[in-house]
């Protein structure tokens, strides 16, 4: 069976040129085109979409608008296409936090060396959208934030390191799990599969809601307790040891498992430069990337955790590290920060110097 994708487009060449994308594939097919969200809403009824793509600049209601009434009244997973995106990626992240499955750059009409290149990004992205868990948002912002376990030690903060590794999901994922980190928490670095542009928005807006300081990653910095490093859009992120100090490293290599940022490029280095001290996490997202790292990191001594299927958008890269045996734990996500910091706090101060 076919999934069924409701593109929803002001742009009549774009709906033109996502509708050719999606009809390539054999097992994806279009079941309408909407120029604004008001015949969108009439589509949705009449063809019952598995994947809705929108563009977030729209006549007639704004496509976050839109967003924000379809999750709350119909949840579905929709993917976000729009040229909006490139130029304001803050509206990209609202768009993530309202619900948005993933999200992706309209496709350049000029560039057609790129295309095939576009096709599979787009088309493997529709289809981790259609395995996706969809639940209605039920924001709290005044819920009392939970007790966490304390670390014993500040041996734990400074020589004790977290990684984590996320993709479809992620932003979301990442979120909910630095918003739980207390302000002494161990350095922690971070691979979220996201294009160039976009990533120095999402650790600003981290940066406003973490007890943390979150920033994206510019390499040679020195790793400090309390900090968040995110990798850039355009370039994988390395831990490496350089004397007492753990720094950053940033290197426009090949992309690995297809994505640069790439998460077994961060998990390889941790488990060279930190062994032991690293404490690895692994959340949501589609694909493999991950795993042999992850396992890399568990064979040097690091202990991982994983997301659970339960709580996961994809349960992708998760699976896919439990399969090849990398993880010592796994957990729902709201359960993952304590049990983090719990692995942490009865390590107490003890055998943490390398």
């Amino acid at each position: 069976m076919k999934t069924k994708v409701l593109i929803v487009d002001d742009s009549a060449l774009i709906r033109a040129v996502m509708s050719e994308i999606v009809n390539s594939q054999p097992d994806l097919e279009v079941v309408g085109v909407a120029p604004d969200p008001l015949v969108a809403r009439d589509l949705i009824k009449r063809t019952n979409p598995d994947v809705l793509t929108l563009d977030v600049e729209m006549p007639k209601m704004d496509g976050l608008d839109f967003l924000e009434k379809l999750m709350r009244l119909r949840p579905m997973p929709v993917l976000m296409v729009s040229s909006l995106t490139e130029r304001g990626s803050e509206i990209t992240m609202r768009a993530l936090e309202l619900g948005a499955v993933d999200f992706v750059t309209k496709p350049k009409i000029s560039i057609q060396s790129g295309m095939r290149e576009y096709t599979d990004i787009i088309c493997d992205k529709i289809r981790a959208a259609a395995r996706a868990r969809i639940k209605p948002r039920t924001l709290h912002p005044n819920a009392p934030a939970p007790v966490l376990p304390a670390l014993k030690s500040p041996l734990t903060s400074s020589e004790k390191l977290i990684i984590i590794g996320a993709s479809t999901g992620g932003t979301e994922a990442i979120r909910e799990f630095l918003m739980q980190m207390p302000s002494d928490c161990p350095g922690i670095l971070i691979t979220q599969h996201m294009p160039e542009g976009f990533t120095t928005s999402f650790a600003k807006r981290l940066d406003t809601l973490c007890k943390i300081s979150v920033c994206e990653a510019a390499g040679n910095e020195r790793v400090l307790p309390g900090h968040a490093y995110i990798a850039p859009g355009h370039s994988h992120l390395m831990l490496v040891r350089s004397g007492a100090n753990y720094m950053t490293r940033i290197e426009q290599s090949p992309p690995v498992n297809r994505h640069r940022p790439s998460v077994d490029v961060l998990f390889r280095s941790a488990a060279q430069a930190a062994g032991k001290n690293a404490v690895g996490v692994i959340l949501t997202g589609m694909g493999k990337d991950g795993a042999a790292g992850m396992l890399e990191m568990k064979q040097a001594g690091a202990y991982n955790f994983a997301q659970d299927e339960a709580s996961c958008v994809v349960f992708g890269m998760p699976r896919e590290a439990i399969a090849v045996g990398a993880t010592h734990e796994v957990g729902a996500l709201a359960a993952l920060p304590g049990m983090v910091l719990g692995h942490l706090a009865a390590q107490g101060g003890r055998a943490l110097r390398v």
